[in-house]
C-alpha cells in the first residue's frame, strides 16, 4: 500500500523515527541500497528493515524499484525539498520576526 498523496506531517512522522531517519541518511550518503545493505544501520532483524522501509515509502521519503529479486530504495529528492521549503519558509519567518524585534528593543533602548 503507498500513500497517494503523502503530507508534510507524514513525512515529519516517518522521520521522527531514529532508525528511519538514519536509513534516509544512509540513502542519501551511499545512494541506491537494498534492504540488505541497510541492515547494518541499526542494530534490527530483515523484517524489521522491511517495515522501517514501507513506512518511508509510504510516507514518500524513499521510491522502491525491483531489480531481479531485490528490491533496491533511493531517497525521493521531492520529499526532501518539501522538507527544506518547510523549513526554509519558517526560518525567514523567524529571522525575520526577531530582526524585528532586535529593532525595537533598539528603539527602546535609546529612548
Amino acid at each position: 500500500m503507498e500513500i497517494k498523496n503523502p503530507t508534510l506531517p507524514d513525512t515529519f512522522a516517518a522521520l521522527g523515527d531514529a532508525t528511519r531517519f538514519a536509513i534516509v541518511e544512509r540513502l542519501l550518503e551511499r545512494g541506491d541500497q537494498s534492504a540488505g545493505q541497510l541492515l547494518d544501520v541499526a542494530d534490527i532483524t530483515a523484517p524489521a528493515i522491511s517495515r522501517h522501509l514501507k513506512v518511508l515509502h509510504q510516507a514518500g521519503l524513499i521510491h522502491r524499484r525491483i531489480d531481479a529479486q531485490k528490491r533496491i530504495y533511493s531517497v525521493a529528492p521531492e520529499a526532501l525539498q518539501a522538507v527544506n521549503a518547510w523549513v526554509e519558509f519558517h526560518r525567514k519567518f523567524w529571522e525575520t520576526s526577531l530582526d524585528r524585534l532586535e529593532r525595537a528593543l533598539d528603539v527602546k533602548d535609546t529612548t
